[in-house]
């Protein structure tokens, strides 16, 4: 991915900058940014990274 730098007037013009650039991207592209991202998380030791914590409990329900 080639990294550009790019000015706007406002914050709007902003948004919609990155939202056109998004959805030019493919399907594959978008993946690969996905997984550079959650590779970063973990690479990194975020508390996230560790997932989270199987809990659960069975409750008897009352007839009647």
């Amino acid at each position: 991915m080639q990294r550009v730098v790019a000015k706007f007037r406002t914050f709007r013009e902003a948004e919609e900058a990155t939202r056109d650039y998004y959805r030019r991207l493919s399907s594959a592209e978008r993946l690969e940014i996905l997984f550079q991202l959650r590779a970063l998380v973990h690479k990194e030791g975020h508390a996230a990274s560790g997932g989270l914590a199987r809990v659960y409990r069975i409750a008897q329900l009352k007839r009647g």
